[in-house]
């Protein structure tokens, strides 16, 4: 259910190297009004910007803050570079009026560890589930749903069922 929020602030362009230039006053004051009746019916806000070389600008304000509900969440992934809401707090979760304020440092550098922690879990649980304990082998039973959605070759032969029309569509074929 998550939507960017586009406001129409005119041209707004980016450097060379495609970091986004800094906003002007009056594409500030358009963007911090179309934001506030936004921001107040969230339930969750993520931020993101910064530009490069300068600090991360504050597009979100203690009042479009105190205009959430309580129980609301705003993650400032600008936080490393002085942040996009004001109140938040580099390398801390601070509840304002019943809103938690994320200031997590480097939160995309630990996304990539419960990622990896995820996958490898979901592969334990797949080879568990067909592991045969006392034959110390895997059960192949190929009418079994979870493996006719993984298995695509066997025994020399393609059986995945989607892999065979892509098969039999495809130009090469």
């Amino acid at each position: 259910g998550a939507k960017f929020v586009e406001i129409d602030l005119g041209e707004t362009g980016q450097t060379a190297g495609g970091y986004a230039k800094a906003l002007t006053e009056e594409q500030l004051a358009k963007q911090r009004a179309g934001l506030a009746t936004v921001i107040a019916a969230c339930d969750v806000v993520i931020t993101t910007a910064q530009v490069f070389g300068r600090p991360a600008p504050r597009i979100v304000t203690k009042e479009m803050v105190a205009g959430m509900k309580a129980g609301s969440v705003v993650v400032d992934l600008a936080i490393d570079s002085g942040g996009n809401v004001e109140g938040s707090m580099p390398g801390k979760t601070v509840e304002v009026g019943g809103v938690r304020l994320v200031g997590t440092l480097n939160l995309p550098g630990l996304v990539a560890s419960h990622a990896s922690l995820m996958r490898s879990g979901n592969f334990t649980a797949f080879v568990e589930e067909f592991w045969d304990k006392e034959k110390k082998a895997f059960k192949w039973n190929l009418e079994d749903d979870i493996l006719k959605g993984c298995v695509i070759t066997h025994g020399g032969e393609v059986i995945h069922e989607g892999v065979k029309k892509a098969l039999a569509e495809s130009p090469a074929a």
